[in-house]
């Protein structure tokens, strides 16, 4: 009985193997070919988003290096750079006829840009040079003779603005001195206030983008406003003329009524005489004189 059970079991299971073996064989595989193309295409778009995404990373580190060229290159270029951030900055906020870009002075020298302004202050000179060698050689080696130098570097330059660009009674007491870089100008907070207290003293202002944006356009606010007081002021001495030649005009009208007030009078008297005189030349005519 035992035997036949187990033979029983056994053959349960050789045909349970059976129906699974051909239940897999009869799968349809269609679904998963079809699953497989679109996993395959997905995977070429991604791989073509990568390929462009490569690509235009190679395009930026092209232009990450173009720029450091620019900057590390040779003087000219950098201050070509520099010059050409200062006329965006300047020709965005001020108005065309309030700066001059590349102007000679009395003096001869020739500054990157003159912000026109009425004296008192005068004229304000903006120079776009900065020493970057120096500060590339402390920020590459951080030791203290290249932070001396750089150091040096600034208070030179800080000095040859305050020279050449500050002229008592011809230009503004102060000048700034502009930075095309926002990081460089954090540094040199950060890491050389003295240099930022010496520039203060020779009235050498160190500027970046975005304290030039704000400082542009205080400056323009307060030409408007200056030119709105002189035309206001002009408007006003013009009123107080009209109003003087509106009172003279007033006595003459005055005068020109009395006079025809004195006409007036005049004709009167005359009407009186007229009147007087035509009775008795009346009875004169009426009177006779006999004949000869």
């Amino acid at each position: 009985m035992t035997t036949y059970i187990l033979f029983l079991l056994l053959g349960i299971i050789i045909i349970l193997l059976f129906i699974l073996l051909t239940k897999k064989q009869t799968v349809d595989l269609s679904g998963l070919r079809e699953d497989n193309a679109h996993l395959r295409e997905r995977i070429s778009e991604r791989l073509g988003a990568l390929a462009q995404n490569a690509n235009d990373l190679k395009n930026i580190s092209g232009d990450i290096a173009n720029f450091k060229n620019i900057l590390m290159g040779s003087k000219q270029a950098r201050g070509s750079f520099g010059e050409r951030q200062l006329e965006d900055l300047v020709t965005d906020v001020m108005p065309p006829e309030t700066y001059a870009f590349q102007s000679v002075m009395e003096n001869g020298v020739r500054p990157d840009c003159i912000i026109r302004l009425p004296y008192p202050p005068g004229d304000m000179i903006i120079d776009s040079k900065f020493p970057l060698e120096g500060f590339t050689r402390f920020m590459e080696s951080h030791d203290d003779g290249a932070r001396k130098m750089f150091e040096l570097d600034v208070r030179k330059h800080i000095d040859a603005i305050s020279e050449k660009y500050i002229i008592p009674g011809k230009t503004a007491e102060s000048a700034m001195m502009f930075i095309a870089s926002e990081s460089i100008f954090e540094t040199l907070h950060r890491e050389f206030p003295n240099v930022i207290d010496y520039g203060a003293h020779k009235k050498v202002f160190i500027v970046s983008p975005a304290t030039l944006w704000a400082t542009l356009n205080t400056i323009r606010a307060v030409l408007s406003d200056i030119k709105i007081k002189r035309v206001a002021a002009q408007i006003k001495k013009e009123l107080d003329m009209l109003l003087t030649d509106l009172s003279r005009l007033s006595e003459r009208a005055s005068k020109v009524e009395q006079h025809f007030q004195m006409a007036e009078k005049d004709i009167e008297d005359l009407q009186v005489s007229v009147r007087k005189i035509t009775p008795r030349a009346e009875k004169l005519r009426e009177m006779d004189f006999g004949e000869e």
